[in-house]
């Protein structure tokens, strides 16, 4: 019988290995034998392998059935290791360019369903209103309840034009429901930048792509030459999903003049890695502000988790995702490889965000900012009768005067980036401060009147170039 065959080479296979260690399942072991080969294990694995080859409805090639064993034993590591098959291992090796073809969607399991990471900016799951979060219970008409992580990226990807359905459970809807999307060639732009209030410069990292160290480094000095008077930085992670570690260090290391930008702990020799930055700041020690939430992951923390240990920037908005770990892509052969979790990264002050995340220093929840206005005119001291008069001259501000500039001062308030306003706000006050103990003269703050800018902009609406 095929099982007996199997057993046997097992057995052999072992003894003849085991001289070489290649059986022992961890480098500690102790006196009970733990970490030899579980030889009657092998036979169980045998005896359902057989069972399956032989009775199973379907004849399956050993080498399939072999391959779903490997699958399997990803699968049940974590939610990041995985089986790559060709299209897979292709797959991977293009989405760290940038461009690729489907929805544009970062994913990870939770209880057998797909869940949403994030969406990537301007890609069609965008743009049809998927959301960090989301529940993924079906594609087309196929249930994801059995599908592996790679299956249901499969699916995902496909021909521009092409239609996929996507079957939404959300929180705080009571009912699943339906979102066509048509597939297209998702061409991320890693990095974008604008001026905001003419000496504010915004920086937006999608994700974390080969070149998006560089391109973050070269677009600060870049703007510093042609904006010398910059006062500060707001660099916007917000909905990343994260992408390549050494790109994220890259970024830290932009910002940072000499330090600990992360390091890694694993159970392989080479695994224990410590990330620093090179000499040199290229923003000229700028304030800057970093904007996290719930779908800021995996590199996107270790760049929020470094500037907060050096206290280098301020991290403002709620609390990130909480992905600590590291996967490294093991080819197998020509064609195939697994990508499997292999250290933990560690912020400069040795924290693990892993299930926990970075919590932000400043707190602020996405908020909807509205005019709250009064019933009628609101009497001022410039109403008062025989009010004293202004010597330093000046008009005087009524409560007429004062009603216009308030119903004016907000417009279209629904698409109001709250969050990012308030860190432009800070950058404000930080400036302000950084004047007054100088002894210089500072722009003043305006909190009174609300103006729509490049603050009115939600992330996920931004432009393809806003260069």
């Amino acid at each position: 019988m095929l099982y007996a065959s199997l057993n046997r080479l097992l057995l052999i296979a072992g003894v003849l290995a085991l001289p070489l260690g290649v059986f022992a399942a961890a480098p500690k072991s102790d006196e009970s034998g733990e970490g030899l080969l579980p030889l009657e294990d092998l036979r169980m694995f045998t005896r359902v392998y057989d069972h399956i080859r032989s009775g199973y409805v379907e004849e399956i090639s050993d080498s399939k059935l072999l391959e779903y064993a490997i699958k399997g034993m990803l699968s049940e590591l974590d939610p990041h290791s995985a089986y790559l098959d060709k299209k897979a291992f292709e797959d991977l090796q293009v989405n760290t360019t940038g461009e690729f073809g489907g929805v544009g969607i970062e994913i990870g399991q939770e209880n057998g369903f797909i869940k949403v990471i994030s969406p990537i900016d301007g890609t069609p799951a965008q743009k049809a209103g998927i959301e960090t979060g989301d529940l993924i219970i079906r594609l087309d008409d196929k249930p994801v309840k059995s599908m592996s992580l790679n299956e249901a990226i499969q699916m995902m990807r496909g021909p521009k034009g092409s239609e996929l359905i996507l079957t939404i459970m959300r929180s705080g809807v009571e009912k699943p429901f339906d979102v066509v999307i048509l597939r297209d060639t998702i061409k991320v732009q890693s990095v974008r930048t604008r001026i905001m209030d003419d000496d504010f410069l915004y920086i937006r990292i999608a994700q974390f792509q080969i070149d998006s160290g560089r391109d973050t480094a070269r677009r600060v000095r870049e703007q510093l030459e042609k904006t010398p008077n910059l006062k500060g930085i707001i660099l916007d992670l917000r909905n990343n999903p994260g992408g390549v570690l050494q790109a994220s260090v890259e970024v830290v290391d932009a910002f940072l003049d000499t330090g600990l930008v992360v390091y890694t702990e694993g159970r392989l020799e080479n695994s224990d890695i410590n990330y620093t930055a090179s000499s040199g700041d290229a923003s000229n020690g700028l304030p800057i502000v970093v904007l996290i939430n719930e779908g800021s992951a995996s590199a996107s923390e270790i760049v929020a988790g470094a500037l907060q240990d050096h206290k280098r920037a301020v991290i403002m908005g709620t609390r990130s995702f909480g992905k600590g770990s590291v996967q490294t892509v093991i080819p197998i052969s020509e064609s195939r490889a697994i990508k499997l979790t292999t250290a933990l990264y560690y912020t400069p002050g040795g924290r693990s965000i892993q299930a926990q995340g970075i919590e932000p220093d400043v707190i602020v929840e996405r908020a909807e900012v509205t005019a709250l206005k009064a019933a009628g005119p609101v009497p001022t001291e410039a109403d008062l009768a025989g009010h004293l008069q202004n010597k330093k001259g000046g008009e005087e501000v009524g409560s007429k005067s004062r009603e216009q500039t308030r119903t004016v001062s907000i417009a279209d308030p629904s698409r109001k980036d709250n969050q990012l306003q308030e860190a432009l706000n800070l950058l404000k006050g930080l400036h302000i401060f950084r004047k007054q103990q100088e002894g210089g003269d500072a722009k003043p703050l305006q909190t009174a009147e609300v103006k729509r800018d490049a603050g009115d902009i939600l992330p996920e609406e931004l432009p393809e170039s806003l260069d």
